[in-house]
């Protein structure tokens, strides 16, 4: 669930960003291609800073934390719905999700009872289907009602983050 919940937020930012920036709320080519820059950008500022806060907070903490950044960012950004406000969305996705695919990783391959490699291969075949489902459901939610509440489909990965959170490890001590 981490892993497909930190490939859902990341494919967000890579599938729609642009297109609801520039299409449902008016920003230019140029300015609509921040939505996704904002997410990478923040991603890879979290993965920088990532092992300091796992070391000093333990994995679970900082899983649930960026759960909750991607859940209340996203959320509060779909809500005013305004070009600056859904950029920082984006970014807060992009910050709130850096650490979840390297945890999930990292948990999956120390699973007690599987050979080595066996539980990253099963995340890693998990997050494709992150990818590869994330583009078609937000599509349909949006033709049936908007992007805007196909979108929701990441504050929702944010929920689902916080709960399986708990699988991950606690504070080191």
């Amino acid at each position: 669930m981490l892993a497909i919940g930190g490939t859902v937020v990341e494919d967000s930012g890579n599938s729609w960003a642009a297109l609801f920036l520039g299409r449902d709320l008016g920003a230019s080519a140029a300015v609509a291609a921040y939505g996704y820059i904002a997410l990478v950008g923040a991603q890879f500022v979290g993965r920088l800073i990532g092992d300091r806060m796992v070391d000093r907070f333990g994995q679970r903490a900082v899983a649930r934390a960026g759960g909750l950044l991607i859940a209340v960012g996203m959320a509060t950004a779909l809500a005013v719905a305004t070009v600056p406000a859904v950029i920082l969305g984006f970014a807060a996705a992009g910050l709130g999700c850096a650490t979840l695919v390297p945890a999930a990783m990292g948990h999956a391959d120390e699973l007690p009872g599987l050979r080595h490699g066996t539980g990253l291969t099963v995340v890693s075949w998990l997050m494709r289907l992150g990818f590869l489902a994330s583009p078609p459901v937000v599509g349909l939610i949006a033709d049936a009602a908007s992007l805007r509440v196909g979108l929701l489909v990441v504050p929702v990965a944010g929920l689902a983050v916080i709960v399986a959170a708990g699988a991950l490890r606690g504070r080191r001590t």
